[in-house]
């Protein structure tokens, strides 16, 4: 079977895999929006997590192939078993999302609630508390469901094997991962999450041909030919990437952080988004994202939408019906640079409501300060060898480019119901400290 695909031409899908994806788990997907409310602002961006995923299954095959290119596996049944291990954590690693994507993940129910049963004690006594995530509904979806059940049946990797390289918080028994008394598990994790995934690689130059806006064009061809595996000095494999690659990084990372302060974080998407929150926070909103992985399969983008056209509240109204509330402010830069008090305390003086949204847009996730946050293991780059003694350096270490985007770029933004908007320019315009109006 091959599926066509606008960005990466004819994605081939064996008969074992097809049975994943005409799974009701994945066909869900089908029905998520990849990029929220964005397509308010980009009316091209309609995409949908299926076919990222499909997308990303593709690249996760290509970048098996170039990382282990070299590499002495002990069988070539290993090797085949390893790699459709990581094109179904690929192809799987986005089935737990919400409605609209990440839109609403503040709805999630605490971690304890899921039930999620292959995570340790440790973790759900850290986090049980605390509101799930996407991932969790994944590993959930992976460990718990008819899914499970296919993944079992048909692959040597079950369910919980693609679901640790998806999450780092589960604990293997089984040594699945170990080929050559070496754990791959690292390396395998980092082609799925990392500075330099396929899941990146692939909703950059998706979102950016979708949105119309080319901020996310990069050389995916060029930066997957170029990964490699490392051994570090603790027998630890992880992932690498080829120094004459270096600079098609600096590229794609910056054009990962342009896409969210231009395209992800733009003022229209921002403000559905914050619409939405102020429904789902009145007191009797009835709406909840289920914790029973069963009851979410039902829970997509038409079954959000069709609640809000036919609710009375004011905020589904607004937002089912697309009638967005008006930005009057928006500040950019440091710290220092977005505090809006001064603004919200004239509106409030003069009795007009308002919402306030933040965005913070970071170069790494996985950097603080042009350094490596702890607990994520390190990628490297070397240099095109894998004798002994090769050159190799640390990414966060080889290039500059994390330590000139160390700051955070934060954008704040106050909004006001739109028969309110010309009042609050006015009063807005009377302060010293309005810099714009829009």
């Amino acid at each position: 079977m091959e599926v066509r695909d606008p960005i990466h031409g004819a994605v081939h899908v064996s008969d074992r895999e097809r049975a994943v994806l005409d799974s009701p788990y994945f066909q869900r997907l089908r029905n998520i929006k990849q990029v929220g409310f964005t397509e308010l602002a980009f009316p091209g961006a309609t995409h949908s997590r299926y076919l990222h995923s499909v997308g990303v299954m593709h690249l996760a095959g290509v970048a098996f192939d170039a990382v282990f290119h070299r590499w002495a596996f002990s069988s070539n049944k290993r090797q085949a078993e390893l790699r459709q291990c990581v094109r179904l954590a690929a192809l799987l690693h986005d089935v737990g999302h919400a409605p609209f994507s990440h839109c609403t993940e503040f709805a999630m129910p605490p971690l304890a609630d899921l039930g999620i049963a292959v995570y340790p004690a440790s973790v759900l006594q850290a986090r049980g508390s605390e509101q799930a995530s996407h991932e969790d509904y994944t590993v959930g979806i992976l460990t718990l469901t008819d899914l499970t059940e296919i993944l079992d049946r048909e692959f040597a990797c079950g369910g919980l094997h693609v679901a640790a390289l998806i999450s780092p918080d589960i604990e293997l028994s089984t040594d699945f991962f170990v080929d050559g008394g070496l754990n791959l598990r690292t390396v395998l994790s980092q082609m799925i999450s990392s500075e330099l995934d396929v899941d990146r690689l692939d909703y950059l130059v998706r979102d950016s041909f979708f949105s119309g806006a080319r901020y996310g064009q990069v050389d995916v061809d060029w930066i997957l030919s170029n990964l490699r595996v490392h051994r570090d000095r603790r027998d630890q494999v992880c992932l690498a990437l080829d120094r004459k690659a270096l600079y098609a990084f600096d590229h794609f990372i910056l054009a990962r952080y342009h896409m969210f302060v231009m395209v992800y974080f733009h003022h229209k998407s921002v403000v559905f988004e914050e619409m939405l929150r102020r429904y789902f926070e009145t007191p009797n909103c009835p709406y909840a994202l289920p914790a029973s992985m069963e009851a979410y399969l039902n829970v997509d983008d038409a079954e959000l939408e069709m609640h809000l056209r036919q609710s009375r509240d004011p905020w589904a109204k607004a937002v089912s019906e697309k009638r967005a509330w008006k930005r009057v402010l928006e500040l950019h830069g440091g710290a220092n640079d977005v505090d809006t008090s001064w603004a919200l305390g004239l509106l409030e003086d003069e009795g007009i409501r308002t919402l306030t949204a933040s965005s913070v847009g970071r170069l790494s996730r996985y950097t603080v300060y042009g350094q490596k946050q702890a607990g994520s293991a390190n990628i490297y780059v070397i240099e095109d060898s894998l004798q002994p003694g090769g050159r190799e350096t640390p990414l966060h270490e080889a290039t500059a480019i994390f330590a000139r985007y160390r700051d955070a770029r934060r954008i704040a933004r106050i909004y006001v119901a739109p028969q309110d908007r010309e009042e609050a320019r006015r009063i807005l315009q009377s302060s010293e400290r309005m810099p714009e109006l829009f």
